[in-house]
């Protein structure tokens, strides 16, 4: 049962008990509107601590490993560009 269905059954019960002037034989309706009450109270009680015990059930949060990784660098590559000279009485390639 959630809160808002558990106040909805209080509001109903305090109806029941102290605005309606209602008679049937055998039953009393103000009695029953007392019950509906103290369902509802007790159903909300049990959403309260319900919702208290989820949010304290939270473990122990653990630290991340640190791992201290190293890292070379590679050595460095030599390019070696080797260029053409073209003289100019060639013709075009």
């Amino acid at each position: 049962m959630t809160i808002a269905g558990s106040i909805i059954l209080i509001m109903l019960g305090a109806i029941l008990t102290w605005a309606v002037e209602f008679d049937l034989a055998g039953v009393d309706i103000n009695v029953v509107g007392v019950i509906v009450m103290l369902g509802g109270l007790a159903g909300l009680l049990f959403a309260l601590y319900r919702i208290q015990v989820t949010r304290r059930a939270v473990g122990p949060v653990e630290e991340p490993v640190h791992r201290h990784e190293i890292y070379e660098e590679p050595e460095a590559r030599r390019t070696t560009v080797y260029e053409e000279r073209r003289h100019y009485d060639e013709p075009p390639l």
